[in-house]
């Protein structure tokens, strides 16, 4: 795990899997600490005009992965909570810039829970390979997922509020300001 520094001005930046839950979760974290939301796959789309899953279909994985990179490098924001799109740890300079002023949060699923809550992979609009199936995704990402994380949050067995709480605990741990809800 990287080793942060908390800053009151942080933004507690959410990494993990398709389907764990970090658009839920991030909305939740945001709102009980009273920062900004932002989806980077919900604000890469509106930049595109298009759904995920039409920029995979229509342009590949590869420029996916460019276009992912370049909005993530735009973003220019203080205190707010982001949910990340899964693929986002392929980036280097996206990852390095979303750690450069935020806390990355790892959001954990095993994956036996995590294929159940995945029911539409194929127009989800996931990052893979031709052929690859979730499993062998799952085990390319989990190293990259730690490397990054400053935190790594267990969701098994949590609802989204106790989730919730166990983020911000661990951060209030950490001594990210503001995690005192």
């Amino acid at each position: 795990m990287r080793q942060g520094v908390a800053h009151p001005d942080n933004n507690i930046v959410l990494i993990g899997m398709p389907g764990v839950g970090k658009s839920t979760i991030g909305v939740l974290v945001a709102k009980a600490l009273s920062r900004d939301f932002t989806d980077t796959d919900l604000y890469i789309q509106s930049r595109e005009c298009r759904r995920l899953q039409d920029i995979l279909d229509g342009s590949g994985r590869d420029t996916f992965l460019a276009l992912e990179e370049r909005y993530i490098l735009s973003l220019e924001c203080r205190a707010h909570v982001l949910a990340t799109g899964g693929s986002v740890v392929y980036s280097k300079p996206a990852m390095a810039h979303l750690a450069d002023g935020g806390i990355i949060v790892h959001l954990d699923l095993p994956f036996d829970l995590l294929e159940r809550r995945i029911s539409n992979l194929p127009t989800r609009g996931v990052v893979m390979a031709s052929g690859q199936s979730l499993r062998t995704l799952y085990d390319e990402r989990q190293p990259l997922y730690r490397k990054y994380a400053d935190i790594m949050v267990s969701c098994a067995g949590l609802t989204h509020d106790e989730a919730v709480l166990a983020i911000i605990n661990m951060l209030r741990a950490a001594g990210v300001a503001g995690c005192d809800a």
